[in-house]
């Protein structure tokens, strides 16, 4: 009897450990937990404020930026250098189409809903063309405008996938990384936050063993905005916590959990 508790004992220990060893994730250079920023709609205070303080700590970012960004169009030189020194530049389509239906301040001719699928698509492709004029790439990730991954009810995640290295949506930090799909990476929108909230974030994610990923909009001053101030304490404390953080664009970390995983 006691050799059969003994033996049923060693088995529930190897699959416990078994378990968790599957459940934890390997980041680069022992980091606890992965760290992105990303930067939606291509604005000026991206190349004049968020660049500057990303570059000053020697960090990353990945800038989504729509085709019609005037941004984009009247500064083209200024992207296309901070492309040079390793930022991303990612597709966030010609014209933010969003749910209009979720959103009442979407024109009719960009409700997503309105939308068809080949529409999408046509538009997803001229906008990586557009970029790739720009930064000459070809690996592109994307950026679900609005957070919207469904025309209607029908999602689009999959159709993307052969345009796309990754896709981010919104969402909560995950648990673990078993299971993570690439294509709908949940991310957090920040919205006049304290530094404090934004440090907690990342620190979640370590505790996790997982991965944060900002959602940036205005960065210093407008819309949906996160204070100059708070966004320069963030990237101060992941500088005085680098072996603690995995920090990378969107594009080289998913490239990383993809193999990884």
């Amino acid at each position: 009897m006691k050799r059969i508790v003994h033996f049923a004992f060693v088995v529930f220990l190897i699959i416990s450990v078994s378990k968790i060893a599957k459940a934890q994730f390997s980041w680069p250079n022992n980091a606890k937990a992965a760290v992105v920023f990303t930067y939606d709609d291509g604005l000026d205070c991206h190349l004049d404020v968020a660049v500057s303080q990303l570059d000053e700590f020697g960090f990353k970012g990945t800038f989504y930026c729509t085709g019609n960004s005037q941004s984009l169009y009247n500064r083209t030189d200024d992207w296309r250098k901070i492309s040079q020194n390793g930022h991303e530049l990612g597709n966030h389509t010609l014209f933010h189409p969003c749910s209009g239906e979720q959103f009442d301040w979407v024109k009719p001719e960009y409700d997503l809903n309105k939308y068809t699928m080949e529409q999408l698509l046509a538009e997803l492709k001229t906008a990586s063309t557009l970029l790739k004029a720009i930064d000459g790439k070809e690996n592109r990730t994307f950026a679900y405008t609005c957070s919207n991954v469904a025309i209607g009810d029908n999602e689009f995640s999959d159709d993307i996938q052969p345009l796309f290295t990754a896709a981010r949506a919104d969402g909560p930090i995950p648990k673990t990384m078993e299971g993570y799909n690439v294509y709908k990476i949940p991310s957090w929108m920040v919205e006049d936050h304290k530094t404090e909230d934004l440090i907690a974030y990342v620190e979640e994610a370590k505790a996790n063993g997982t991965i944060a990923v900002f959602m940036f909009h205005s960065v210093g001053g407008g819309y949906l905005n996160v204070g100059a101030k708070e966004h320069r304490e963030l990237l101060q404390y992941l500088n005085e916590h680098r072996d603690e953080f995995y920090v990378g664009t969107f594009l080289e970390v998913m490239e990383y959990i993809k193999e990884n995983l």
